[in-house]
Protein backbone atom coordinates (compact mmCIF):
# COMPACT_ATOMS: atom_id res chain seq x y z
CA UNK A 1 0.00 0.00 0.00
CA UNK A 2 1.49 3.48 -1.02
CA UNK A 3 0.32 6.40 0.90
CA UNK A 4 0.93 10.12 0.31
CA UNK A 5 2.90 12.17 2.63
CA UNK A 6 0.51 14.68 4.90
CA UNK A 7 1.53 18.65 3.15
CA UNK A 8 3.45 20.66 4.69
CA UNK A 9 0.72 22.70 5.70
CA UNK A 10 -0.77 19.89 8.24
CA UNK A 11 2.44 19.64 9.27
CA UNK A 12 2.88 22.80 10.64
CA UNK A 13 -0.64 22.53 12.01
CA UNK A 14 0.74 19.79 14.10
CA UNK A 15 3.78 21.37 15.08
CA UNK A 16 1.95 23.64 16.42
CA UNK A 17 -0.31 21.86 18.09
CA UNK A 18 1.31 19.39 20.04
CA UNK A 19 1.44 20.37 23.78
CA UNK A 20 4.45 21.55 25.06
CA UNK A 21 5.16 19.07 28.62
CA UNK A 22 7.53 16.61 29.75
CA UNK A 23 5.23 14.02 29.53
CA UNK A 24 4.95 14.61 25.41
CA UNK A 25 7.52 12.83 23.37
CA UNK A 26 7.41 13.34 19.56
CA UNK A 27 8.52 10.51 16.58
CA UNK A 28 7.85 9.06 13.74
CA UNK A 29 4.67 6.83 12.77
CA UNK A 30 4.63 4.81 10.04
CA UNK A 31 6.81 8.17 8.46
CA UNK A 32 3.92 10.72 10.10
CA UNK A 33 4.50 12.69 12.54
CA UNK A 34 3.37 11.98 15.67
CA UNK A 35 3.11 12.78 19.66
CA UNK A 36 2.94 10.48 22.80
CA UNK A 37 2.22 10.48 26.12
CA UNK A 38 3.46 7.22 28.35
CA UNK A 39 4.58 5.75 25.30
CA UNK A 40 0.75 6.05 23.75
CA UNK A 41 -0.20 7.58 20.96
CA UNK A 42 -2.35 10.92 21.43
CA UNK A 43 -2.14 13.02 18.09
CA UNK A 44 -0.73 12.07 14.70
CA UNK A 45 -0.94 12.71 10.93
CA UNK A 46 -1.79 10.07 8.32
CA UNK A 47 -1.65 11.12 4.88
CA UNK A 48 -4.09 14.20 5.04
CA UNK A 49 -6.08 13.58 8.15
CA UNK A 50 -5.20 14.49 11.43
CA UNK A 51 -6.08 11.79 14.32
CA UNK A 52 -6.43 12.13 18.29
CA UNK A 53 -6.92 9.14 20.69
CA UNK A 54 -10.36 10.12 22.93
CA UNK A 55 -11.83 7.86 25.25
CA UNK A 56 -15.28 6.30 24.57
CA UNK A 57 -17.10 9.10 26.24
CA UNK A 58 -15.28 11.67 24.82
CA UNK A 59 -15.51 9.79 21.20
CA UNK A 60 -19.23 9.96 21.92
CA UNK A 61 -19.32 13.89 22.51
CA UNK A 62 -16.97 14.13 19.24
CA UNK A 63 -19.20 12.27 17.10
CA UNK A 64 -22.64 14.41 18.38
CA UNK A 65 -21.08 17.60 17.34
CA UNK A 66 -19.07 16.85 14.38
CA UNK A 67 -20.29 13.50 13.11
CA UNK A 68 -18.66 9.86 12.50
CA UNK A 69 -15.12 10.15 12.27
CA UNK A 70 -13.90 7.24 12.89
CA UNK A 71 -10.08 6.42 11.68
CA UNK A 72 -9.47 4.03 9.47
CA UNK A 73 -5.92 3.77 7.70
CA UNK A 74 -6.53 0.95 6.24
CA UNK A 75 -10.36 0.18 4.36
CA UNK A 76 -11.84 -2.54 7.18
CA UNK A 77 -8.77 -1.64 9.52
CA UNK A 78 -11.10 0.56 12.18
CA UNK A 79 -8.39 2.06 14.74
CA UNK A 80 -11.71 2.34 17.42
CA UNK A 81 -9.87 4.80 19.56
CA UNK A 82 -9.03 7.49 17.01
CA UNK A 83 -11.34 9.85 15.27
CA UNK A 84 -9.57 12.65 12.40
CA UNK A 85 -10.57 15.73 13.23
CA UNK A 86 -12.50 17.85 10.60
CA UNK A 87 -11.74 20.92 8.54
CA UNK A 88 -13.93 23.10 11.44
CA UNK A 89 -11.67 21.85 13.87
CA UNK A 90 -8.34 22.08 11.47
CA UNK A 91 -9.00 25.54 11.01
CA UNK A 92 -9.80 27.15 14.69
CA UNK A 93 -7.02 26.90 17.22
CA UNK A 94 -9.44 27.60 20.49
CA UNK A 95 -12.06 24.77 19.46
CA UNK A 96 -8.77 22.30 18.28
CA UNK A 97 -6.91 23.26 21.74
CA UNK A 98 -9.56 21.48 24.46
CA UNK A 99 -9.49 18.05 22.32
CA UNK A 100 -6.01 17.67 22.46
CA UNK A 101 -5.78 17.97 26.27
CA UNK A 102 -8.29 15.90 26.52
CA UNK A 103 -6.42 13.38 24.13
CA UNK A 104 -3.44 14.04 25.85
CA UNK A 105 -5.14 13.53 29.59
CA UNK A 106 -6.43 10.12 28.05
CA UNK A 107 -3.15 9.35 26.79
CA UNK A 108 -1.69 10.25 29.95
CA UNK A 109 -3.75 7.53 31.93
CA UNK A 110 -3.07 4.60 30.16
CA UNK A 111 -1.02 1.52 31.01
CA UNK A 112 2.43 3.11 29.93
CA UNK A 113 3.67 1.08 26.60
CA UNK A 114 6.71 -1.13 27.33
CA UNK A 115 9.00 -1.00 24.62
CA UNK A 116 9.93 -5.00 22.89
CA UNK A 117 13.55 -5.08 22.73
CA UNK A 118 14.77 -6.43 18.91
Amino acid sequence: MVWTKSPQSLIDLFDKSVPSSVTVSRRRMFGYPAAFANGNLFIGLHQNDFIMRLSEEDRTRFSAEYGERIFEPMKGRRMREYVRLPEELLTDARKRAPWIKQSLEYAKGIKPKVRRKK
